[in-house]
């Protein structure tokens, strides 16, 4: 299991990823758009980011934009994105984290290959949960982190 800082931006991603890379000396080591996916997204969202890594050291730091960039205000841009490897402790995971608390997206099969769903908890902390679906050793699991 990985626990994995994620911040959300409201159009600005691709910027405070620039930023974060220079003040601190990290990587891009993935950068996705909305466009680039399978999804219908509006013409002025396909630009903006879907999901990026930065590497930090030995962390990595995940980021994106916001489909609705309204929504984003200080508090709710932030997440703690879980990585797990078995999806039946993703789900007892996300059963007792998300207890008291309201799911946003439930855990379902995504196009990345892998089983996710998001859920506020009942002390106010926004979580990502993801289990890959297809077997990876240990190493290929750290360096998937990083990757």
């Amino acid at each position: 299991m990985q626990l994995i800082t994620y911040l959300t931006f409201a159009g600005n991603c691709e910027e405070a990823i620039n930023f974060y890379k220079e003040a601190l000396g990290g990587k891009i080591i993935q950068l996705s758009h909305m466009g680039d996916g399978p999804m219908e997204v509006p013409e002025h969202l396909k630009g903006k980011v879907m999901h990026s890594r930065l590497q930090i050291g030995e962390s990595v730091l995940y980021m994106s934009d916001n489909f609705d960039p309204a929504s984003i205000h200080q508090g709710n841009n932030v997440h703690l994105s879980l990585q797990i490897d078995d999806a039946t402790e993703l789900e007892k995971l996300f059963t007792n984290l998300s207890a008291g608390g309201k799911i946003v997206r439930p855990l379902e099969k995504q196009f990345w290959g892998a089983i996710f769903g998001m859920f506020v908890d009942k002390f106010g902390i926004h979580w990502m949960m993801n289990c890959e679906l297809s077997p990876r050793t240990p190493s290929e699991k750290k360096e998937s982190a990083l990757n």
